[in-house]
């Protein structure tokens, strides 16, 4: 999968996010998607590719690096609650729009209750 598939296929799926916004708060380079002014997804290209940084449990982000030569420590972001993507042959659809998925209910479960978007135990991310 190339770089710009890469971020189409994440940027897809955090449309169908409920409260999911964009911002630029570190200038043009960086696409930033919060949900209630929360971080839980970023693209860029300013590493010469472009690459999609998403928040994972550490133990499923520790998991997904071994398996995936596509995934990295988080860029510039704790490497331990962070991952990266990066474009190149393993990474599916289904692996990168559950990615994206699991960073936001992992931000939306950290929210107080009256502020969440969504039940993190209830959405299953099939709300198409």
């Amino acid at each position: 999968m190339n770089g710009e598939k890469l971020q189409a296929l994440a940027r897809a799926r955090v449309q169908e996010l409920p409260g999911a916004d964009l911002e630029h708060p570190f200038g043009s380079e960086w696409d930033v998607y919060k949900v209630r002014g929360k971080v839980f997804m970023l693209m860029t290209d300013v590493t010469g590719q472009p690459i999609v940084v998403v928040k994972a449990d550490p133990e499923d982000g520790k998991a997904l690096r071994e398996e995936h030569a596509d995934i990295t420590p988080g860029y510039h972001m704790n490497k331990q609650h962070w991952i990266t993507l990066h474009p190149g042959g393993t990474l599916k659809k289904t692996l990168v729009d559950q990615l994206v998925t699991e960073s936001y209910l992992l931000v939306v479960a950290n929210l107080p209750q009256a502020k969440r978007p969504v039940d993190p135990a209830l959405f299953d991310g099939a709300d198409r």
